[in-house]
């Protein structure tokens, strides 16, 4: 099914003008811009994904939910120790991002599998977000999301609601469920390769891959309102993201220009907070 293409140029056209609020909102008095609190993350390893090339994390209390890249396989691994608790295969293709809720997993598929795998009738060579039963990995639904190419995702529990990268015009779009994903909000961002996505009491953490860091971010608006910097030659690369328990977790898929610290397959993890 389609994404109302109205309602999104609609929206699309508030996105220039919005682009100019983060610097405005970073001024201080006599116009200089105030320093974004900024600090480097100390990473801790913890346990190798079932698969070799995890793209996408999402947090549940039961467990970790970890979309593989090539596999199209998702797994839900006991937090601690990687344990596999669930698994199941999809339809997905290049799977970059894995929201639950409402009942649904909700993967990005970001498409063209770079003949890193033997073809698929579902295979598709653009970005698609996919319904899927949580149980049996069925797919229930489609989207053509029309800006194209996607990455990371996160459903919002209080709005009902599910965020996603909107990869081609360097955006984060809100999305109804209960309209076809109709696109209700765009927020512009500023990195390279935005990826995983995650939730935070009106503001939204994003993780950009190529520049090693995440940004936590006003959901109103996109203004920077925090920086957490990962280190570009000893930390494992950074990809799919989620939040629990005071910590941010991220996994390193091994694919996408690896840097000098890639372990392919690693789940990693930092705290949220500097103390």
């Amino acid at each position: 099914m389609k994404i109302g293409r109205r309602a999104f140029f609609g929206v699309t056209s508030a996105l220039v003008s919005s682009a100019v609020l983060p610097a405005r909102a970073r001024t201080q008095d006599g116009g200089k811009p105030a320093a974004i609190p900024t600090r480097q993350a100390k990473v801790e390893r913890l346990f190798k994904a079932p698969d070799l090339h995890p793209n996408a994390l999402e947090a549940a209390p039961d467990g970790l939910w970890i979309g593989d890249q090539v596999s199209e396989r998702v797994f839900k691994v006991d937090w601690k120790t990687g344990k596999v608790l669930h698994q199941i295969d999809t339809e997905s293709h290049n799977t970059s991002g894995i929201a639950v809720g409402g009942g649904f997993l909700w993967m990005n598929a970001n498409g063209g599998v770079s003949g890193r795998r033997p073809s698929r009738p579902h295979d598709k060579p653009f970005g698609e977000i996919i319904q899927v039963d949580p149980q049996t990995g069925k797919t229930i639904k489609v989207y053509d999301p029309p800006w194209g190419g996607v990455h990371g995702n996160v459903w919002v529990e209080k709005t009902q609601t599910l965020w996603s990268v909107a990869l081609n015009i360097s955006a984060l779009a809100e999305l109804d469920p209960k309209d076809d994903l109709r696109v209700l909000r765009i927020i512009p961002v500023k990195g390279d390769r935005p990826h995983g996505l995650e939730w935070d009491n009106g503001a939204i953490w994003c993780l950009f891959a190529g520049d090693r860091l995440v940004q936590k971010l006003d959901a109103e608006t996109g203004r920077v309102l925090e920086v957490i910097t990962l280190s570009p030659t000893s930390d494992p690369d950074p990809h799919g993201m989620c939040i629990h328990d005071g910590h941010m977790y991220y996994c390193d898929a091994g694919l996408t220009a690896p840097g000098p610290g890639s372990e392919p397959a690693m789940v990693c993890r930092f705290r949220l907070t500097s103390s």
